[in-house]
């Protein structure tokens, strides 16, 4: 497929702002989803590290959604031609708290649309920055990496599965982590998740249309849930740690088709390294967390 990278670049320096409320309940029922005992939080509580997903939420309505349960293309984010969308990874830096009962207000920029080669074929990077304050400034500064790419050039739900199957390159977990945690996916799970953070993509819920449509193995376990869990671990295990800066990486695709393992060991003072491993070994999302001191 043809794309005009010309009239992508467009959109680069683009930018919205939405306004939201950190209301209590979205945290009651995301703890519930994560299997967590955390008390009912309280006005002026602080929201857990990279929570702010909640909200801010897009409110596409039923008729603009495409086949994919996918927003329409267009608006604020560039109208990419290539059906499949990923979230790649992101960098977190955690200023401020953000608090329960804040109005708050999230400014999104577009800050490139690229184009690269892969083994797929094209595919299309969109860098994109969110700046969330409140009346104070900004709390949280996110940047995300989003990819787009084609359908797999298949007839069939095996080939398409192994066109987006680890290749033999992808790391296996050299080491034995200081503290893991065994999940056991199911559809219950991710389409909590999906509701909570108001995402209509069939992938993660739709188990006939996931491998007979889109041709993956399994239902995809979303990025964001990942990366939510990788923290959720460090907070089990180091109650005590604030931290400044999150960055990771999706590696490979997670699929609901079995157990898969959260891993997490400390590097040095104030530096964790934190990962997932499917029931292979193989790393699915990797990532740091920069602990903030006093």
């Amino acid at each position: 497929m043809t794309v005009d990278m010309e009239y992508l670049a467009q959109w680069t320096g683009r930018s919205e702002v939405v306004q939201d409320v950190l209301h209590a309940k979205p945290l009651v029922l995301f703890s519930a989803t994560l299997d967590r005992q955390d008390p009912v939080p309280n006005e002026g509580d602080v929201v857990p590290p990279f929570w702010h997903g909640l909200y801010f939420l897009t409110a596409s309505r039923q008729s603009e959604l495409g086949g994919d349960g996918h927003p329409p293309r267009g608006g604020f984010l560039p109208p990419v031609p290539l059906p499949r969308r990923m979230f790649a990874g992101a960098r977190v830096e955690f200023l401020r708290p953000l608090r329960v009962g804040q109005p708050v207000e999230r400014r999104s920029t577009i800050l490139s649309v690229s184009q690269k080669q892969g083994r797929s074929g094209d595919m299309i990077f969109l860098r994109l920055r969110h700046d969330i304050s409140d009346a104070a400034g900004v709390c949280v500064i996110e940047e995300q990496d989003i990819v787009y790419r084609d359908d797999p050039d298949t007839n069939h739900a095996q080939s398409a599965a192994t066109a987006v199957s680890p290749a033999p390159t992808f790391s296996i977990a050299a080491r034995e982590p200081a503290w893991s945690r065994t999940i056991v996916p199911d559809p219950v799970l991710l389409f909590r998740y999906s509701a909570l953070t108001f995402i209509g993509h069939r992938i993660h819920y739709d188990y006939p249309y996931t491998t007979e449509v889109e041709g993956y193995p399994g239902l995809v376990v979303h990025g964001p849930l990942q990366a939510t869990l990788l923290l959720d671990l460090l907070r089990r295990e180091q109650p005590q740690c604030v931290p400044a800066r999150f960055e990771f990486r999706a590696v490979s695709p997670l699929f609901c088709t079995g157990s898969f393992r959260v891993c997490g060991a400390p590097t040095g003072e104030g530096k964790f390294s934190l990962w997932i491993e499917d029931q292979q070994g193989r790393i699915t999302m990797q990532a740091t967390v920069t602990e903030r001191f006093p």
